[in-house]
């Protein structure tokens, strides 16, 4: 030991030797050091699934978040474009939001926020910003009974916007089907006229679009025209109407 301390004469044997132990020593240590991995794999692994869900559950925040100021940016145009259809023949507008629609397939009817502590009145015109709804049938005093154009038992004075032909727009029941009656076969109007108020009746502010004319059917041996509109305002996707009251430039 004392040789091998100063000359290092079996240093040749024992690296030898730790050739040949260190398989087994590799052996011994190979549970050890498969648990040690198995662990630290299983703890990443639990940090990844925890991380992920806390990732997945932050993307459906901002997901929800992200829709939600989508609807209000959307609501926001909607109110705006239905403020800048106002114009100075209106003496003051008033937005109210819909509450319930009649379920009754066959009347087109709508319950709105808004009543006569508000100044709504029976008769009262109801629009959007695209055109004229319809018209307050019953007022109380926090809501109100509007019905549609498209009610079967409503009718509305229009003219041709391109020529000024007077003709009444009359419900059908259909949310997206108005008719025009009565419009002798040699009357000048086509399709694609814009109809809009008359200001007859002093219903609603004269000038306001009201449908597009898609259809007209000369039968000759009938003395009217078969004619159909299609009406502007979005009837059976508003969620929020303008309530109008006319100035004295938008009475007739």
């Amino acid at each position: 030991m004392t040789l091998d301390h100063r000359q290092r004469t079996l240093e040749g044997i024992r690296a030898t030797l730790s050739v040949v132990v260190y398989p087994m020593q590799y052996l011994v240590n190979l549970p050890f050091d498969i648990a040690d991995w198995a662990s630290e794999s299983l703890a990443s692994r639990s940090r990844l699934l925890a991380d992920n869900r806390e990732l997945r559950a932050r993307e459906l925040d901002a997901e929800f978040r992200l829709q939600k100021l989508a609807a209000l940016e959307r609501e926001n145009r909607r109110l705006r474009a239905m403020l800048q259809s106002s114009n100075l023949g209106w003496e003051r507008v008033l937005i109210a939001e819909l509450m319930s629609v009649d379920a009754d397939p066959f009347k087109h009817r709508i319950l709105l926020n808004k009543g006569s502590n508000d100044d709504v009145f029976e008769g009262h015109p109801l629009l959007d910003a695209s055109g004229v709804m319809g018209q307050v049938i019953h007022v109380a005093p926090f809501t109100s009974t509007a019905i549609l154009i498209t009610d079967p038992s409503h009718a509305i004075p229009v003219q041709v916007n391109r020529n000024g032909l007077r003709a009444i727009a009359v419900g059908t029941g259909e949310t997206r089907v108005l008719e025009i009656p009565h419009i002798p076969n040699n009357a000048d109007i086509q399709e694609g006229d814009l109809l809009v108020t008359s200001g007859l009746g002093q219903r609603f502010p004269a000038g306001y679009p009201v449908a597009s004319v898609t259809q007209v059917v000369r039968d000759p041996t009938e003395p009217f025209a078969t004619i159909t509109a299609t009406p502007l305002a979005h009837l059976d996707r508003a969620r929020e109407v303008l309530l109008v009251w006319p100035g004295e430039e938008g009475r007739e």
